[in-house]
């Protein structure tokens, strides 16, 4: 397990980073707030899937792909039929794996479990682990640090078969090869471009060409209904400005949290290795632990000669030339016995030999930078944030609750929320079903809500809605526009125009469609081709993507090759491929990326395949009825 913490720390943070910016989803784990009854949605063995955990699993993948579509997702798509059957589908695969997991006997240490927490950017500041940091992060998630542990240990166990599949998986040398050389082969490619200008002169429509156009294509016209709204908002930010703090209390923070404000310290070592093999003899440690302790001994004596024992007597490859020099390294990158011994010398101190999985070190401390604890002036802004922050977060629970209590009793007006909040009355702009301007009141679940009938109907106060972590929103309609159409007289001239440029299209790819295959017969037809340029899959040099497909699939059996391709614009562009060339040599970069997507390709399908048998042996149930749509 170690071993993959370390290969993969990357990949594992930037998954990481991909699961904490939305809610998190937790099932498989006991929680205070589970209630006693929820329906089970599905299970896997003994353990269930509730309809509390399908609703957090669907609204938090209906808000990725909000963040994704930049909120332009329609309520269609965000609650289909489809999306719910594949986060249920989800939800069940990792209950499968992680249960797999656990009875292969698979585990997450604590140190292992601490250190990646500790790396991960968002808990940083100024590069080491802050923990108050991470303590505000988890509240404004309206997470426990033990909640939040018992998911990313079930994360990095999941991680470990995911892992295993991929490192598994073989594919045939030949086959890599002959992909890697496909895909750098180049083909020198010209262009004639046939535009769709030169045929609107002769374009004559029907005289109701654009009315039957209008009557077909009503969605295409159609003003989508919209509000204009009154809001108030009670934001965490907007209460800290109300904190004071007593100034000894600041003092008293930094005096106690020392160690946050300590810079990250390198340290430059040597060593000397007497290598181990994995499961050595007794005997075996004993000759070599001899041999470790004779050589520090020598080296204790002659500190000016480390380097030249090293290159003599060092088992370690990758260092032994260099005189043992392991350069400037920081805490968590190090065997922990080897970084404790190192942590804890002077520079020009020799300890050893210290023993880990490696075998035994000798080792010479060369120089150290950084650490440096930051005054207290240094660091008494950031202090008195972080303080007001908590303060406030407090207040911000009370004042919330009121809030939403004002907003739903005193519906019929928002100025006594605004009062709560000590916030003013805003207007908004026209707001659809699917969009706002305002990034505020972009939030799907505010959008439904002032689209609901309370408040369109009734003339409600809108629910209290949270669009960011420590910001409420609660709405009140001002105006309402329904859907309409847009008059055909306003829109008749756009249609003409589209109609027109659309069959002028149509004309030029029947003008080239008819020359590529006078080309094909080995005619060149008097085409005036653009400057040839060799270029590649990955190397367009400014070919568009549609040429660029279609030269690659033409057959080049014989040469000139040929081939056409429909364009954006509406053009049409002829193309000649006048030379292949094959890669002379395989770049083992470029072979080394096509083998490792290869194998990730065909650890998804044996593991998709793998889930597919655990269905039938772990006794899934599932009820879709209870997460189809109502």
């Amino acid at each position: 397990m170690f071993d993959f913490i370390q290969r993969h720390r990357r990949a594992i943070q930037v998954l990481l980073f991909l699961f904490l910016i939305p809610p998190f989803v937790f099932f498989g784990i006991d929680r205070f707030d589970r209630p006693a009854g929820a329906e089970t949605v599905a299970s896997v063995g003994d353990m269930r899937i509730t309809q509390q955990d399908f609703a957090r699993a669907l609204r938090e993948r209906q808000e990725a792909i909000q963040r994704l579509t930049g909120g332009r997702a329609s309520p269609e798509l965000l609650d289909s039929a489809e999306l719910r059957a594949e986060v249920l589908e989800a939800l069940v695969r990792r209950q499968l794996l992680l249960a797999r997991a656990v009875r292969a006997g698979m585990t997450v240490s604590d140190a292992q479990l601490q250190a990646t927490i500790s790396e991960f950017p968002v808990f940083q500041s100024e590069g080491r682990f802050s923990f108050d940091l991470y303590q505000q992060y988890l509240r404004s998630q309206g997470l426990t640090p033990p909640a939040f542990e018992a998911k990313l240990r079930q994360d990095l166990l999941i991680g470990q078969v995911d892992d295993a599949f991929g490192e598994t998986s073989f594919v045939p040398r030949t086959v890599i090869d002959q992909l890697t050389r496909i895909s750098e082969q180049q083909r020198e490619v010209s262009v004639h471009t046939i535009a769709p200008d030169r045929f609107v002169a002769q374009v004559k429509l029907v005289p109701d060409a654009a009315k039957r156009y209008y009557d077909n294509n009503p969605n295409e016209f159609r003003i989508p209904e919209q509000v204009r709204v009154e809001y108030v908002t009670l934001a965490l930010d907007s209460l800290m400005s109300q904190v004071t703090l007593d100034p000894a209390e600041v003092k008293k923070y930094y005096e106690s949290h020392k160690a946050e404000f300590e810079g990250r310290q390198e340290r430059q070592a040597s060593h000397i290795l007497i290598a181990l093999e994995a499961g050595a003899s007794a005997d075996e440690k004993k000759k070599a632990r001899e041999r470790a302790e004779e050589l520090a001994r020598q080296v204790k004596q002659n500190p000016a000669r480390f380097a030249e024992f090293a290159k003599q007597h060092s088992q370690d490859p990758g260092s032994a030339a260099n005189g043992g020099d392991l350069g400037f390294f920081s805490r968590g990158t190090m065997p922990k016995a080897f970084e404790e011994a190192v942590f804890a010398m002077k520079p020009g101190e020799i300890e050893g030999p210290v023993e880990t999985e490696y075998g035994y070190h000798i080792l010479r401390l060369a120089n150290v930078k950084g650490g440096e604890t930051l005054s207290f002036e240094d660091v008494r802004p950031k202090i008195e944030e972080a303080l007001k922050r908590q303060q406030a977060g407090r207040k911000f629970a009370e004042v919330a609750e009121h809030f939403n209590n004002v907003v739903f009793e005193q519906s019929e007006s928002l100025k006594p929320a605004a009062e709560v909040a000590k916030s003013n009355l805003r207007q908004s702009g026209w707001i659809t079903r699917e969009q706002a301007d305002d990034p505020t009141l972009n939030h799907p679940k505010l959008r439904q809500a002032v689209f609901s009938d309370d408040v369109l109907v009734a003339k409600r106060n809108s629910a209290v809605v949270e669009v960011a972590p420590g910001v409420l929103v609660a709405a009140r309609l001002l105006e309402h526009k329904p859907a309409s159409l847009q008059p055909f007289d306003e829109v008749r001239g756009a249609i003409d125009k589209k109609l027109t440029q659309q069959r002028a299209a149509q004309l030029a790819a029947q003008e080239g469609r008819a020359l590529l295959e006078k080309l094909k017969q080995g005619s060149e037809a008097g085409i005036k081709w653009g400057a040839a340029q060799l270029v590649g899959r990955q190397e367009a040099k400014g070919v568009s993507e549609a040429v660029l497909r279609q030269a690659f699939r033409a057959d080049t059996s014989e040469l000139p090759a040929y081939a056409g391709a429909d364009l954006p614009n509406g053009a049409y562009a002829l193309i000649r491929v006048s030379r292949v060339v094959e890669p002379e040599k395989i770049d083992p970069e470029r072979r080394k990326q096509v083998a490792e997507a290869l194998r990730q390709l065909r650890g998804q399908e044996a593991m998709l395949a793998y889930v597919e048998s655990l269905k039938k042996k772990d006794a899934v149930r599932i009820s879709r009825e209870l997460v189809e749509k109502k």
